[in-house]
């Protein structure tokens, strides 16, 4: 479950939350989406048009068999005997062509392949510490506190939290496994303003989108006694 951590506003009839938010900039929502899961744009839009292009050449051979563009057209080899006179006039060179396009295709596929499956990135944050100083704090101690602080709420059994996105623009992820009489609100609003309010000041992090997932913490099994 992803909570939205923002927090309405009284607009004077004591009705909080019923003034319209105000407008986030895209490139915080674009951050907040790479909170809530890795982001997969690339790969789909990279097989829309993959499919695009197989479907217009697909549409294109149909018409051309039915005789839409003339059924002399649509009676004619597929390859045409131009082409094939050509070819056998340069044999080497057409081999040629055929083994550099199908190893750029090989290299295509396994580009694509090793990024999609490439563990997620996990940004460093570089904090400026004075004149010629600079300040790196690493992803895994930046989690690690967050999910250290967030275990001491009250409800909080276990917690982890991980920096994910660019290095110029993170966005953290954080998983509460509550305990069974949590109170869900509480933890929220204690998470929102003790808990993340200090990881972005220390962080130096103005704006730090955050997703929270919450599970329910499964009780230890009882032993039992021979």
């Amino acid at each position: 479950m992803t909570v939205d951590m923002s927090k309405g506003t009284n607009n004077g009839d004591g009705d909080p939350g019923t003034e319209p938010p105000a407008p986030v900039d895209a490139r915080v929502r674009r951050r907040s989406r790479s909170a809530v899961a890795r982001s997969a744009s690339g790969d789909r839009w990279l097989t829309v048009l993959i499919g695009l292009v197989l479907l217009v050449v697909g549409v294109g051979v149909t018409l051309l068999s039915y005789g839409v563009f003339g059924v002399a057209r649509a009676g004619r080899p597929l390859l045409d005997p131009i082409m094939l006179d050509t070819v056998a006039a340069e044999p080497l060179l057409w081999r040629v062509v055929a083994i550099v396009g199908g190893v750029l295709l090989a290299v295509f596929g396994l580009t694509w392949v090793s990024r999609s499956v490439r563990p997620e990135p996990r940004p460093d944050v570089v904090l400026n510490g004075g004149t010629g100083t600079t300040i790196r704090v690493s992803s895994a101690a930046a989690g690690e506190a967050v999910a250290s602080q967030a275990e001491t709420l009250p409800g909080v059994a276990r917690a982890r939290a991980r920096l994910v996105g660019a290095t110029a623009a993170p966005a953290l992820r954080v998983t509460l496994w509550l305990a069974d009489d949590a109170d869900v609100r509480a933890v929220l609003a204690r998470l929102h303003d003790e808990v993340l309010a200090t990881a972005g000041a220390s962080l130096d992090l103005p704006s730090l989108p955050v997703a929270v997932r919450l599970e329910l913490e499964r009780p230890q099994p009882t032993p039992r006694v021979a």
